[in-house]
């Protein structure tokens, strides 16, 4: 899944940088899951885009594989002059455990 949603943000967004993290093993999901997916991407397309047309512009992007298994991804889309060009930190929220949590 990995290679398919790398190349939907290409095709789509033209990214000069895309950090792309599996956090499927944090969740309570199969081992080997491709379920939850931490995302960086930094494109021109971003740019004089709120956040909201960011997001849209990935998820279009991205429909199929939506559609198709991921069930949560965190993202953070930046414009090229936001991004100093070292590595961000996206951290996702911490997994609430869904039916592990005993509930």
């Amino acid at each position: 899944m990995e290679i398919r949603i790398r190349s939907r943000l290409d095709e789509a967004l033209k990214p000069v940088h895309v950090q792309l993290v599996n956090e499927s093993d944090n969740h309570s999901v199969a081992p080997g899951s491709e379920t939850h997916w931490n995302l960086v991407v930094v494109s021109a397309a971003f740019e004089g885009r709120r956040l909201l047309q960011r997001h849209r512009a990935v998820y279009a992007a991205l429909g199929d594989e939506l559609r198709a298994g991921i069930h949560a991804l965190t993202m953070k889309t930046l414009a090229p002059d936001e991004w100093d060009g070292s590595g961000v930190d996206n951290i996702a929220p911490p997994c609430l455990g869904g039916s592990a949590t005993g509930r």
